[in-house]
């Protein structure tokens, strides 16, 4: 969508209904820690947060710092979180990750951009997630699989792939806006705007939506 005054309030609109409809939304990942969010970033990928969240109250209660990642043995880890799926490279990847940061923050989950998408497993998904909900620090906009079937059915966007589809968010929206509006876009997406049948005739954002690439009914 182009930056235009119109593409401007037509923006304006849908962040100001989104922000009615799920006020207060927020990461649906459990944790207490930026350390705990991180590890649960991980373990996210191609699986759901439900799923995540039955896995770490046991797996935040036996590691709690990242020298217990990094130290914990491979297939002790694996088995910890075996029912997320990929738990080889999940395992592989909390523990680099939790030795680089030993190695080079101290301990501690960094809170930039370029320190955390250099972190094993960390792309800039998972950090705008942690940097945003952790830190309260919007660099940039939660873009997943629902963010980018939302952003695509309104005309935000027209591109598939992720990191041209926050650019032309980050254009649309004010900064301010960048983490509550990906929170309340991924809402969005698990409640009303579903992958396979959009609940439309109840969605707050029907009458003004374009419905691009949603099959009519």
């Amino acid at each position: 969508m182009p930056e235009s005054p119109k593409a401007r309030r037509y923006a304006a609109t849908v962040a100001r209904r989104l922000k009615k409809h799920y006020p207060g939304a927020t990461c649906s990942l459990n944790f207490a820690t930026p350390l705990e969010l991180l590890v649960a970033t991980i373990l996210s990928a191609q699986c759901t947060d439900e799923r995540v969240n039955l896995v770490a109250p046991e797996l935040f209660q036996t590691y709690r710092t990242a020298a217990d990642y990094a130290r914990a043995p491979q297939e002790e880890l694996e088995a910890a979180i075996r029912s997320t799926g990929f738990f080889r490279s999940k395992a592989k990847n909390i523990r680099g990750a939790c030795q680089a940061m030993l190695e080079q923050h101290g301990g501690q989950v960094p809170d930039s951009m370029e320190a955390l998408v250099a972190l094993p497993g960390i792309g800039r998904k998972s950090a705008n997630v942690v940097l945003g909900t952790a830190f309260g620090i919007g660099v940039g906009i939660v873009v997943d699989t629902h963010v980018t079937r939302v952003s695509r059915r309104l005309g935000l966007t027209s591109h598939k792939d992720p990191e041209k589809i926050e650019r032309d968010l980050m254009a649309l929206f004010p900064k301010s806006q960048w983490i509550d509006l990906g929170h309340a876009m991924v809402h969005h997406g698990r409640r009303i705007c579903t992958a396979r049948k959009p609940q439309c005739d109840v969605c707050p954002l029907g009458d003004i939506c374009p419905r691009i690439g949603v099959k009519a009914v």
